[in-house]
């Protein structure tokens, strides 16, 4: 195995995607890294063709990998045949984690491989670094490790792209409601039970309410999306309650996010970094309402995180807030609003410092 190159400055990366249409938030952030390398990187399909990746490679220093990407699931060798293929090159391995002991078992057995051929590992929180380290597997991989922040996925456009979805919540607010959200995959560390029972806690104490998921159900062993009706039914929010799917563009987001009061998030972990969903929807200039850290510096490396609660984007409840203490934190945030700053800049800034990192020796 040939060495790999040890300075990161100004190297050239071949960022591995899947072929998927819909993107989870992980891919998301690939493509756009990808896109902000600018000549520096170009996109390569994950598909187990190790002659093409032979060929795409003959320009590049180095490969990047993120995981997990929905798209990749069923793909349970080509990750480890691409960066053994990659090591063999004399290239670097370059493997962003933005998830580890959440992953199934099952799936980090086939992530491992990658983990212990990596010449550098990134990570998209220190909870997440600090899990890692803490396992067998860390003592075989590289001590060449960073966190790097994860900035939002998706962009702000200038013109708003009308949906189906956001006349109806046009035409609800007209009426008067009041429109909670959540904006992301629907899956069960998202918690979105409690957004239903929030919701259904301002409707008991009289305020006419609309809830909506911006997103679409991660599917898996898990009875996500049955579990979902099941709760929406139980709380009887069946006519206040709408799921969008997967939107297509930023546009056609920004059309919906248009129509949101508030968003509201209540991880089991607390805010991390790594929330892109929550960025996003903070970023829209509504505000949104999520239960503070229990990890006391996990947002010590993420300036953008930061400046979101000091203008009041993000107000924080207690880690462990129970619903009538978020559902007065949601009609707080909808009367009180969100100073305004410029989004752009700061998220050009961490672009920028995302960028410094992945460069530094």
């Amino acid at each position: 195995m040939r060495g790999v190159r040890k300075a990161f400055v100004n190297q050239r990366y071949l960022v591995f995607i899947s072929e998927a249409a819909e993107l989870c938030g992980v891919e998301a952030f690939t493509r756009l890294l990808a896109q902000h390398f600018g000549h520096r990187a170009k996109t390569h399909v994950l598909d187990g063709d190790l002659v093409a990746l032979q060929k795409a490679l003959a320009d590049r220093d180095a490969v990047i990998f993120n995981f997990p990407i929905v798209g990749w699931k069923p793909k349970l060798f080509s990750p480890a045949l691409a960066a053994l293929a990659t090591r063999v090159l004399g290239k670097d391995v370059v493997v962003f984690l933005h998830e580890w002991l959440a992953l199934d078992w099952k799936r980090r057995i086939v992530l491992a491989p990658v983990v212990v051929l990596a010449t550098r590992l990134c990570f998209s929180s220190p909870e997440i670094a600090d899990e890692f380290s803490g396992t067998r597997l860390a003592r075989f991989t590289t001590r060449k490790r960073q966190i790097v922040p994860i900035p939002p996925n998706i962009g702000s456009p200038a013109v708003p792209e009308t949906t189906e979805h956001s006349l109806a919540l046009a035409a609800q607010r007209r009426m008067g409601r009041f429109i909670l959200a959540q904006f992301g995959s629907i899956y069960p560390k998202k918690q979105s039970d409690v957004v239903l029972k929030v919701a259904a806690h301002l409707i008991d104490e009289g305020h006419d309410v609309g809830v909506v998921f911006i997103g679409s159900f991660i599917k898996g062993q898990d009875r996500v999306e049955e579990d979902f009706e099941a709760a929406v039914h139980s709380l009887d929010l069946a006519n206040r309650t709408t799921v969008t799917g997967y939107v297509d563009t930023d546009a056609e987001l920004a059309a919906i996010f248009a129509e949101v009061d508030v968003f509201c998030y209540l991880f089991p972990e607390g805010l991390t970094a790594r929330r892109g969903s929550v960025l996003a929807a903070a970023l829209s200039g509504k505000p949104v309402v999520v239960n503070a850290p229990a990890y006391s510096a996990a947002l010590d490396h993420h300036g953008l995180f930061q400046r979101l609660i000091a203008v009041g984007a993000l107000r924080l409840v207690p880690a462990n807030a129970d619903v009538a203490t978020v559902a007065q934190a949601v009609l707080d945030a909808r009367q009180q609003g969100a100073e305004a700053f410029d989004a752009a800049a700061e998220i050009a800034s961490l672009w920028t410092s995302i960028l410094a990192r992945m460069d530094a020796e």
